[in-house]
């Protein structure tokens, strides 16, 4: 009798659950939407804002490390600080115009005393002629004209809660004395200036920097023997923040208890000072 043939069973077997997976891409289509939405938002607030941001924006794009962050910010925000510190600036610039001009050498002062808004805050420059006006040619030493517009603005100056910088320029004119240089020269002049700033109403530690650029940096570089080019700038600096209530009360304090004990100037900010002696010079 012959085998019987077995039937052959085939068995199917469902995969349950949901489809496969569609992948990210849904992920990076979506961030590029909201990047985009992003950038369009940012240059309708742009669009909007004052010339005074749209200049600090740029300014920021211009020099993204430099001298803009010395303006600073606030919980306002950054461009609300920016518009609060130019105009902080541009009154004590009228303030100080204000008092120049009761000044009774104005007229011959005028064509000398350049004040600017830069990147750091106010400049304030005192432009030499030929014949000296504000320092002794050739000398370290102010004349009693610069004497009196330096103690003029140490007096408006000091009543401002901003830091100052002072600095020194000369012409391209060489000495003869390899000893004493333009160097030696425009700092000593700045530090002179300080000197005079310091004890005749600028406060405590208001000056922050003195700098000496001898003929580096000359206001008019097409003419680098010009008599302009010698010249005292004294910046006065943005503030980043107001200062609290408490930080006025420990600074009088501070500044009170100093006044009977000040010594002469500390090293540090001499540190561009040297040792007076009297070379042989040409004219400055």
């Amino acid at each position: 009798m012959a085998t019987p043939i077995q039937p052959i069973i085939i068995i199917k077997k469902k995969k349950g659950g949901h489809g496969g997976h569609h992948g990210g891409a849904w992920k990076v289509a979506y961030a590029d939407f909201v990047t985009a939405m992003m950038a369009l938002f940012i240059v309708l607030w742009l669009l909007s804002s004052s010339q005074d941001v749209k200049e600090a924006v740029a300014g920021y794009f211009k020099d993204p490390s430099g001298r803009n962050k010395q303006i600073g910010s606030s919980v306002a925000g950054v461009g609300e600080s920016l518009t609060i510190a130019k105009t902080q600036i541009s009154q004590i610039k009228e303030k100080i115009e204000q008092a120049l001009k009761q000044n009774p050498d104005f007229n011959k002062l005028k064509d000398h005393v350049k004040m600017t808004i830069t990147g750091e805050g106010l400049r304030i420059e005192l432009l030499e002629n030929e014949k000296g006006m504000f320092f002794e040619t050739g000398q370290p030493n102010p004349t009693d004209t610069g004497k009196s517009l330096l103690e003029e603005l140490a007096g408006q100056l000091g009543k401002m809660p901003n830091g100052i910088l002072i600095e020194g320029h000369t012409d391209a004119q060489t000495y003869t004395d390899p000893n004493y240089t333009n160097w030696e020269l425009s700092a000593d002049r700045a530090n002179a200036a300080r000197r005079i700033m310091e004890t005749t109403g600028l406060r405590l530690n208001q000056v922050g920097q003195v700098r000496g650029f001898a003929d580096q940096q000359p206001r008019l570089p097409d003419r680098p023997q010009d008599p302009s080019n010698r010249r005292i700038s004294i910046i006065v600096r943005y503030m980043q923040q107001a200062p609290t209530p408490e930080e006025k009360v420990k600074e009088n304090g501070k500044e009170t208890s100093d006044k009977g004990n000040k010594a002469p100037s500390p090293a540090s900010n001499d540190k561009q000072a040297h040792t007076s002696t009297q070379p042989v010079k040409t004219a400055h």
